[in-house]
């Protein structure tokens, strides 16, 4: 719609009928066809256009770059060496190094055996995917070498020809998502996003909020001075994504992705800065500074946006969250404070949350601690509590009256069964490693059965028990998006 508007012909290549974009007054000309070189190839012989933008179609078309670049058809934004260089792992690690920007431990490995030396070098947590995939598609977090091998032996025999990326696994780290454009000369931030779930949780798949709520200031602008550096260095021009973990007080870079991410919509929502229209000036040759764009845009209201899962579709499916994104969709819940913006996410994904009731909890042992206190502020809503042996008795030390219940390997009746008469409202169940993610299997598919909200992480458990907290008060009001930007509009000077 951007590029009609400056007076140009847009023509539109897309494979899904599901989306705004196949309209027919979106654009121009609409050409349904997949996203391949043949098939892009014979739409730009067909139509000869200027250019090609494709950074707003996601990763797919990004990989086209090269090979476009390489038939002579002119690709408009960011250059396809400038896309290389922020793919490939290794260019990517030097010129990260050459800035000075601290990234995780990494390294990558062909063979089982370079993969231990790896894993022996940088230590365990690892992070391990294979390249060149969507969606964090079978990517783990392995805790042994023993696991390592296994994954290794796996991933060797399905792809042999692509490596394994291995990484340092920041652990209870904080992550953050920013979303910017850069005209190669300035750079603007859209927003920068707090993620609810710690690190660990594919970023489509976790909560995120805007602003943030535990950084400080002097993080946030590390966070954006580093984005902007980032962008000229790798001479971006138009969208870019950047995933930051924050941990003991450092600041790591995970990746930079040199195209607009599924994060900006909700940012655009979120502060009424239309970035993909932004984006699109730029890349048809508009400055930055030429836009009349607010120096920053801190919203007076908390959004969070919440993904939306598949998982009723898929009986006796694993509803825990991890590094492989299993999400389809998002939405978003905007109020006053986070509690009730939370809140209102999980309606509108699909999960409401009780306000009374039964609560089920079950955590690994490096949880059990925070979830003591996760417990005393149930009991005190009013919650009764129910929880296997050793997370049980955690509670009840600390004077939390808890019903302990059986696993399901410990004989009937056991948890699953409460879950499945009804008799359980609220599941919190938190996995680590191998093992322990399979006992939980079937109380976390016994939820999905009876619609039970589940949730797998303490920091999401920890941010649900606020939004029921803030339920439970006077009846939560709405209000228009338009007006809660013309607010915010009013007090920002331009």
């Amino acid at each position: 719609m951007t590029v009609r508007e400056q007076g140009y012909e847009a023509i539109m290549i897309n494979c899904n009928p599901e989306t705004v974009s196949t309209d027919y007054d979106i654009s121009d000309r609409l050409y349904f066809e997949p996203l391949t070189l043949e098939d892009v190839a014979a739409v730009v012989a067909n139509e000869r256009p200027l250019g090609v933008i494709v950074q707003f179609g996601g990763q797919t078309p990004l990989k086209l770059a090269a090979a476009l670049a390489a038939a002579g058809i002119p690709l408009l934004g960011t250059p396809h060496e400038s896309i290389h260089l922020a793919e490939d792992r290794g260019s990517f690690g030097t010129l990260l190094q050459e800035l000075g920007i601290r990234c995780p431990e990494y390294g990558v490995a062909s063979s089982v055996d370079e993969a231990a030396a790896i894993g022996e070098r940088i230590g365990y947590p690892l992070l391990v995917r294979p390249s060149f995939v969507l969606g964090g598609r079978a990517m783990e977090i392995v805790y042994h070498a023993d696991e390592l091998r296994h994954y290794m032996g796996t991933a060797i025999s399905a792809s042999p020809d692509h490596p394994v990326l291995i990484d340092k696994f920041l652990e209870d780290a904080i992550e953050v998502d920013v979303d910017a454009v850069s005209d190669g000369e300035n750079v603007y931030i859209g927003a920068i996003m707090q993620h609810v779930e710690e690190a660990g949780v594919h970023s489509g798949d976790s909560s995120c909020v805007i602003p943030s709520l535990s950084l400080g200031e002097g993080t946030l602008e590390q966070v954006r001075k580093q984005t902007a550096t980032l962008a000229m260095a790798l001479g971006v021009k138009g969208l870019l994504n950047v995933q930051f973990a924050y941990q003991n007080y450092e600041l790591y870079v995970l990746e930079v992705n040199p195209r607009g991410s599924r994060t900006v919509p909700f940012v655009s929502k979120a502060t009424g800065v239309q970035l993909a229209k932004i984006a699109t000036r730029v890349i048809l040759g508009t400055p930055l500074r030429e836009l009349g764009l607010p120096d920053r845009r801190v919203p007076e209201h908390v959004s969070v946006k919440e993904a939306v899962m598949p998982f009723n579709r898929f009986p006796g499916a694993d509803t825990r969250l991890g590094p492989e994104m299993k999400s389809t969709g998002e939405v978003m819940g905007i109020a006053d404070t986070f509690p009730t913006a939370f809140g209102k996410a999980q309606v509108a994904a699909g999960s409401p949350l009780p306000v009374e009731g039964t609560v089920f909890l079950s955590v690994c042992d490096t949880d059990k601690s925070a979830a003591t206190i996760l417990g005393q502020r149930l009991h005190g809503l009013g919650f009764r509590i129910l929880a296997t042996r050793g997370t049980a008795r955690a509670l009840q030390s600390l004077g939390v009256p808890t019903i302990e219940v059986n696993k399901v390997t410990e004989g009937t009746p056991h948890v699953v069964d409460l879950i499945d008469e009804g008799r359980v409202d609220f599941v919190v169940n938190t996995p680590l490693g191998r093992g322990a993610r399979s006992d939980g299997h079937e109380i976390r598919s016994a939820a999905l059965r009876r619609g039970v909200p589940c949730i797998t992480t303490l920091a999401g458990a920890s941010a649900a028990v606020s939004a029921i907290e803030a339920a439970q008060r006077p009846r939560v009001t709405v209000r228009c998006l338009q007006d809660l930007l013309a607010q915010d509009a009013a007090q920002v000077p331009r």
